[in-house]
């Protein structure tokens, strides 16, 4: 049976224009790759709620969520209600990767392979092509 759930329901609404608008620096300089097609061709969306979750920039066409942490994600509580988040995505077919703030600015290969590796393998254009030009230029 297919679950079902809210999508960018109205009453989170003011709570993802908060965030877009309040955007940490790390969120900011992931949306300048993932924007606008830009990485392989798929479309993100920034603050995208999915039931009563707010992800961090989701991509429909591949169902995957990426959520980018920093230090308040580190502790014994937000660990465990992260988790509780992913199992909620996951039970809905949607793939949630997981990348800490620091890996955006220390490692941005890392980033963008591990992004990559979340896509199905069946469409993504190959390295170079005018589709998908450079990996996060």
């Amino acid at each position: 049976m297919k679950m079902r759930h809210n999508i960018n329901s109205v009453h989170l609404r003011d709570s993802r224009q908060y965030l877009r608008t309040h955007s940490t620096s790390a969120e900011a300089e992931l949306w300048k790759y993932l924007s606008g097609k830009k990485f392989y061709g798929r479309k993100f969306r920034r603050q995208y709620s999915i039931g009563n979750y707010i992800i961090d920039f989701y991509c429909v066409s591949e169902k995957l969520a990426i959520e980018l942490d920093g230090d308040p994600h580190g502790d014994y509580i937000q660990i465990q209600k992260d988790i509780i988040r992913d199992e909620y995505l996951k039970r809905l077919g949607i793939k949630t990767i997981r990348i800490e703030n620091r890996f955006v600015f220390q490692d941005p290969e890392y980033v963008k392979q591990l992004i990559k590796s979340g896509f199905g393998k069946s469409d993504i254009p190959p390295p170079g092509s005018c589709v998908a030009g450079p990996l996060l230029t």
